[in-house]
């Protein structure tokens, strides 16, 4: 029995019934028994440069040599996060970012939806509150981003959430006008919106969607924070994601990609009329940030695996390689269990299990992720199907080796349910 509680694991199966990893390289990942496993998740959506690079290796060695850590409060700072904050804001698609670093995804919404707030009152608005998010949404777990996800089980059971976070449907741009509207313009800090709809099942947006999102915040003046933490850094072909829409954010949040998983990393790039409050020399402080924020090393790390996506061409794979995905995966429709195939914008997909399915055996997904792995893949398990959002460095016959897994898989599994 093992003492590791493990993060949305069921705490008695996790403790008995654990796989434990022991290495990687490239798309594969390996078991202490040395059973090898694709990774048709890139871990945890943000392998994106595979695994086993040892230029990050080296790089996160030689600095912690140097100097591991050390605080970046005040005026305190290291040549790594001035390099990657350099290298990213030249990169992001808004005039002038500025770089906040944070430890993680979670950590990222925290700062961008509290920095929307902020920069109203700043303005003279104080009561710019409401943040408008959508139905299937995720933003990670910490406060405000449970108070803005949009999937009910991450709400439940945690008493009373921050308040003035509203949700409306997901695929309805005319429903975030009318939101605000209804609360009333002066009332409403910023919308925050995923370019496609991660751990709430991979919903591509409809056509259109970014670009009137972005006239409908312009025309309330409202913020528009878009949630990259999934989509950045390659998996949808470029490096923040939202590019594939031609607009430009107001605040965007990465993590995951921006190291690779190498070392925990996120941050906000804000545009520069949004830092502009802050940025006097008379300005006040904004009293917010983690302890590990701009960790030297972490840094390092990211640096490093953002000059490797670029240098050999592996950002572009996102956009390159998801018709591959999708059509690896869209036999899985011949199968009486699966209701859709989702995909197409971005190096992810997903599988979706039929509603009649789950409603005879709610372990009905989680029963067919455990196919899926023992045939060799890793997915990930959402609530109504599978996840896959490889490693970009993948080959189309990797890709196809997903497919022809899953199938296999989803073959077998139906012999043990009713379809």
């Amino acid at each position: 029995m093992s003492n590791f509680w493990h993060p949305f694991g069921q705490l008695y199966q996790a403790s008995h019934d654990a796989v434990v990893f022991d290495h990687g390289s490239g798309v594969y990942v390996f078991d202490e028994d040395g059973r090898r496993y694709l990774d048709g998740t890139a871990a945890l959506w943000y392998a994106n440069i595979g695994h086993g690079r040892t230029e990050i290796a080296d790089a996160i060695a030689e600095q912690a040599k140097k100097l591991a850590g050390y605080s970046t409060f005040g005026n305190f700072s290291n040549r790594p996060a001035e390099e990657l904050a350099a290298f990213l804001s030249e990169r992001a698609p808004m005039r002038d970012a500025q770089i906040f670093f944070v430890q993680g995804g979670g950590d990222a919404v925290e700062t961008a939806t509290k920095l929307a707030r902020r920069y109203h009152f700043e303005l003279g608005h104080p009561e710019r509150t409401a943040i408008i998010s959508r139905v299937n949404g995720y933003h990670g777990t910490w406060g405000f981003g449970t108070s803005v996800g949009g999937i009910d089980a991450n709400r439940e059971g945690f008493g009373a959430l921050v308040p003035d976070t509203y949700r409306v449907p997901y695929d309805d741009v005319e429903a975030v006008e009318a939101e605000i509207v209804r609360l009333g313009e002066e009332q409403v800090a910023a919308v925050i919106a995923e370019p496609v709809i991660g751990a709430g099942g991979v919903y591509p947006p409809p056509a259109g969607y970014f670009a009137s999102l972005r006239e409908i915040c312009d025309r309330h003046g409202v913020l528009l924070i878009v949630d990259s933490v999934i989509c950045g850094f390659g998996r949808l072909g470029s490096w923040f994601g939202v590019e594939r829409f031609e607009i430009s954010p107001d605040l965007i949040t990465f993590a995951k990609g921006v190291t690779s998983g190498y070392l925990p990393l996120g941050g906000v790039a804000v545009a520069g009329h949004v830092a502009a409050p802050f940025a006097r020399q008379d300005s006040p402080v904004f009293r917010h940030g983690p302890t590990y924020g701009g960790h030297p090393t972490c840094a390092a790390a990211g640096l490093t695996n953002c000059r490797l996506l670029e240098g050999e061409g592996i950002l572009e794979r996102g956009s390159l390689l998801e018709g591959d995905l999708l059509a690896a995966l869209r036999p899985a429709t011949r199968f009486s269990s699966v209701s859709e195939v989702r995909g197409g914008v971005g190096l992810l997909a997903a599988v979706e299990v039929s509603p009649q399915v789950r409603r005879e055996d709610p372990k009905a997904v989680d029963r067919l992720a455990v196919t899926v792995r023992r045939n060799g893949l890793i997915t990930r398990v959402l609530g109504q199907g599978l996840a896959f959002s490889p490693p970009l460095v993948i080959e189309p016959s990797q890709i196809q080796e997903i497919g022809d897994i899953v199938m296999g898989s989803l073959e077998e599994w139906e012999t043990t349910i009713n379809v």
